[in-house]
């Protein structure tokens, strides 16, 4: 049975099904690099059942882990990547990642800043086309192995990013910008590549875009992104992994503050943050 990893206020617990139970260790590193991860939490669930933690209290799945992200890995992504940059004549470098053997990797935020479920994102202040980016992220532990998944939002701001290629820091590193959760899920079965990643924007409690894309259109393997991500990086504590959206809202759309955003992948849950 798939196991959830939760990180709370009060501690760590994970669930089985409905109940959830009482995780001893308190140390979020130490426990995703333990060589037996999965056996471990699997015998927790022998234990007796303990309250379920409010939704209110949960945070980010991560520790002291850096979150690192996959650019251009959806054909949509490239197509969306060469519309915002048009302008400035920097349209067919999207083109070439996509197609070239080393892939798009870039830092997107340190651990501790990333926002958790029911937690607020932000857009820049200075920009003016801002828009969520859902993601499948992958757990990696310190020894290259990917251990389990979470979802991401990779917050950006396009008009920033199609200025000038050189500006994608800024476009996606800021306050606010990367949303984890709700939790770590871990199974035995490999990943259904025919899930859906889906995407919604409430606006006034309507829905003001909707998405969704199959795991199965990502042009690149998961364990080539780790490849090249592990190839001259050590990661002492593990690190997190987004691997790109192939969901990207049209040119009229941007985000704006009170805009709620679902993001729902098959068993491994909804995240869902509102924009400040």
């Amino acid at each position: 049975m798939p196991l959830y990893l939760y990180r709370t206020r009060t501690g760590l617990a994970l669930r089985s099904g409905d109940a959830f139970f009482g995780v001893p260790e308190g140390d979020f590193d130490a426990l995703l690099n333990r060589p037996d991860l999965a056996r471990h939490l699997a015998g927790l669930t022998r234990a007796h059942p303990v309250p379920a933690p409010s939704p209110d209290a949960w945070l980010a799945p991560i520790g002291t882990q850096e979150i690192w992200a996959a650019g251009v890995t959806y054909e949509r992504s490239r197509e969306g990547r060469r519309e915002e940059a048009k302008e400035s004549g920097a349209a067919d470098f999207y083109s070439r990642v996509y197609d070239a053997p080393r892939p798009e990797l870039f830092f997107k935020s340190a651990g501790w800043r990333a926002v958790g479920p029911n937690a607020q994102i932000r857009i820049r202040r200075d920009a003016r086309w801002n828009v969520p980016e859902p993601e499948l992220v992958l757990a990696i532990n310190r020894d290259r192995q990917i251990v389990g998944y979470t979802l991401g939002n990779d917050v950006s701001s396009r008009d920033i990013e199609g200025e000038n290629p050189l500006y994608l820091p800024q476009a996606k590193v800021y306050d606010g910008s990367c949303a984890l959760g709700p939790a770590i899920y871990l199974s035995d079965e490999p990943l259904d590549p025919g899930i859906e990643i889906r995407l919604a924007v409430e606006r006034a409690g309507q829905t003001a875009f909707s998405g969704s894309v199959p795991l199965n259109r990502i042009r690149r393997p998961f364990a080539e992104l780790v490849d090249y991500l592990f190839r001259e990086l050590t990661f002492p504590a593990g690190a997190f992994l987004l691997t790109g959206t192939g969901i990207v809202p049209p040119h009229d759309f941007t985000l704006r503050p009170g805009d709620v955003v679902r993001i729902a992948a098959g068993p491994i849950g909804e995240l869902v943050n509102q924009v400040a």
